[in-house]
């Protein structure tokens, strides 16, 4: 069996993404795949790989990815987070494994994971094969700081290919291989480039091809020089991540800016967002990132005008009113939410739901008719209503065809045009 095939016969016959991909011993998971196209560009061209039934690169859906900030041995918090990371939208979830205690909890949080689960491990090539062996999707390694790497990296490679599982390796800017470093003065992407591609040599140089590349930065500009370097230098499956990013508020434009431009060329497997913020928020923008980008299915999504001197209303209160109100609606819901008559009717009309407000009132307009005028002091609660109303029919057409409309995962987009 091809990966292709063995990719197809893992989508579920109604959703067409990728449910359970069942293993089989000795597998090879990489492979290439029909170019799926981005409404922006061609997407680049690389090999397919497995992280448990997510596939990656070889045309695949991007997926998101995010790290847990439990302790990993503390089982329970460690499960919890990830169940609230996989309602969120995540599609794989990284762990840490940084001591004995963390890697004899991989078993069993494995095993309950709703999605699959990747180890991040350091120093210790121990930790690498307790992994394996417990059922780890896929690993985090870095070469670089892995003790005596050129001895222990064969058999790493051996034990995942008997596994079937899949590797991620790479370099952040912080660190560095430092020759590497002393070369380029810095680093700069050719630095970074030079690095990662030295540590890819060591695993195709013993036959394994089963890994994706991250190339991480801080700098949005210098990471998008980097991937950009990086993804015409070969064919290999790329994590795309701003590296220690930030607090929420300039983390999420750092990695917007540099994952708009990269993914807008077509160059991105699966991304991380990285913040200084609980994980769940990470999985939020990523997810919404690729939703605007038209790589995942929409869900909910507020569109609110600005606050300026014409507005009747306080629209920047009904906007966190509404948002708030309807935070865990998964249905493809558009709700517009106008201060004003200026613009107001025209959005309201393009959504599923909308109001625009004025003089002490608001017109309720669904699918561009006005259905209902309301008090200014109700507004909130009648958008709400009628919103999860909508949201609720959307479900009950979605079932009636057996699909799930709060379905998070990711969708393909159909070609639109010939890949380059």
């Amino acid at each position: 069996m091809t990966s292709d095939e063995m990719f197809d016969s893992g989508r579920s016959a109604d959703s067409g993404r990728p449910d359970q991909v069942k293993k089989e011993a000795g597998f090879r998971k990489t492979g290439d795949q029909a170019i799926s196209e981005t409404p922006l560009h061609s997407r680049r061209k690389s090999r397919r790989i497995m992280v448990g039934s997510v596939p990656v690169g070889g045309g695949a859906p991007i997926s998101v990815q995010s790290m847990t900030n439990t302790v990993t041995a503390d089982i329970n918090a460690t499960l919890q987070q990830i169940a609230e990371l996989a309602a969120a939208g995540c599609d794989i979830v990284r762990v840490a494994v940084p001591s004995q205690d963390d890697a004899d909890a991989l078993p069993i949080i494995t095993k309950k994971s709703p999605i699959p689960v990747i180890a991040d491990i350091h120093f210790q090539s121990r930790y690498v094969f307790q992994a394996i062996d417990a059922g780890c999707a896929a690993v985090r390694v870095n070469p670089g700081n892995i003790r005596k790497f050129d001895q222990v990296g064969p058999d790493i490679c051996k034990a995942a290919t008997e596994a079937g599982i899949s590797l991620r390796i790479g370099v952040n800017a912080g660190s560095l291989d430092k020759d590497i470093y002393a070369k380029y003065g810095g680093p700069t992407p050719e630095a970074l480039v030079e690095s990662a591609m030295k540590e890819a040599r060591m695993f195709e140089d013993v036959g394994f091809h089963d890994f994706k590349i991250s190339v991480k930065h801080h700098d949005p500009i210098t990471m998008v020089q980097t991937y950009r370097l990086l993804a015409s230098k070969g064919d290999w499956p790329l994590h795309l991540g701003v590296t220690e990013a930030g607090p929420a508020w300039q983390g999420t434009i750092k990695s917007c800016l540099a994952f708009g431009a990269l993914l807008s060329e077509g160059i991105g497997d699966t991304i991380r967002v990285s913040l200084s913020a609980p994980p769940v928020e990470e999985v939020k923008v990523g997810c919404k990132i690729l939703e605007y980008l038209g790589l995942r299915q929409r869900h909910f999504d507020i569109i609110s005008c600005p606050s300026c001197g014409r507005a009747q209303v306080d629209v920047i209160q009904l906007a966190r009113e509404v948002t708030e109100g309807l935070k865990d609606i998964t249905a493809p819901i558009r709700v517009a939410v106008m201060g004003c008559i200026v613009n107001g009717p025209g959005e309201a009309r393009e959504a599923d739901l909308g109001v625009a407000s004025g003089n002490g009132k608001g017109q309720i307009i669904i699918k561009g008719k006005v259905v209902q005028t309301v008090p200014e002091d109700q507004i909130v609660p009648t958008l709400l209503e009628r919103a999860r109303a909508i949201a609720a029919d959307m479900e009950a057409k979605a079932a009636a065809e057996g699909e799930t409309i709060s379905d998070m995962g990711p969708t393909v987009v159909p070609v639109t045009g010939t890949a380059s």
